[in-house]
């Protein structure tokens, strides 16, 4: 069953019309800031206009306000509409870092939350899916986004990322084996004697704790994880970097 409704203003959220009548409408704004002589990007609806000081910032925002609602009859959203330095504010999920070479771009510490968080939910204990299942939702939702963001700085975020991550998995397949001598067993399969996996599966750490010791380290590499389906971010990112 199908379902329609008739809207009489607006464009449907999401659409690829939305995004090519904000660029038909406002180039009147693109040539509004150049003839100004300012600073700024802009994809669709989102413009980001650069210059000097806080002072600057809040004198053009309330003339470029005033030009876009009185000349362009565009409503200008208030909560979305601020002044703030280019090292905090976001643009299409960027943000700017700087050091002694300069400027760069890297990932809004908002996007580094989102994908942290996407990830936590892959990888709840509690899911009961496949570890073949989880690799692959992980890769597809990682290579995407390792592809948008790669023009950014983000090694470093990255690295992090691939060790909380092997962490989460760890604690994912330690909580799959369920029973004592499942564990035993798989710890024994994994290159550990009997009486270190006897030691080991007997262990009162809770599952985070466990996914950090030495031991599931040592048993669960990151080869052997890697070789089971999970992505290595950070090789990705050098793969994809380096194309």
């Amino acid at each position: 069953m199908g379902f329609s409704a008739r809207s009489d203003k607006g464009t449907p959220q999401g659409g690829p019309l939305s995004p090519l009548l904000a660029n038909i409408y406002l180039n009147e704004l693109d040539k509004e800031l150049t003839r100004r002589g300012h600073h700024f990007v802009r994809y669709a609806d989102d413009c980001n206009i650069y210059v000097k000081s806080q002072r600057a910032g809040e004198r053009v925002m309330r003339s470029i306000t005033h030009f876009l609602e009185k000349q362009l009859k565009v409503k200008v959203n208030p909560d979305k509409t601020k002044v703030g330095s280019p090292l905090r504010l976001k643009f299409l999920g960027f943000s700017l870092g700087v050091d002694r070479n300069g400027a760069y771009a890297r990932p809004a510490k908002q996007s580094q939350k989102r994908v942290k968080q996407a990830l936590k939910l892959l990888t709840k204990r509690n899911r009961g899916v496949s570890i073949e299942q989880m690799f692959e939702e992980i890769h597809r939702k990682m290579r995407g986004w390792l592809q948008y963001y790669s023009i950014g700085k983000l090694t470093g975020f990255i690295q992090r990322l691939d060790q909380w991550l092997r962490a989460r998995i760890r604690q994912y397949i330690w909580k799959q084996w369920k029973k004592f001598k499942t564990k035993i067993t798989n710890l024994q399969r994994l290159g550990l004697s009997y009486r270190d996996a006897y030691v080991f599966a007997s262990t009162r750490k809770g599952y985070w704790r466990t996914a950090h010791s030495k031991t599931l380290g040592y048993s669960l590499t990151n080869r052997k994880l890697e070789h089971l389906g999970l992505i290595n971010m950070s090789k990705t990112l050098q793969s994809i970097q380096s194309d």
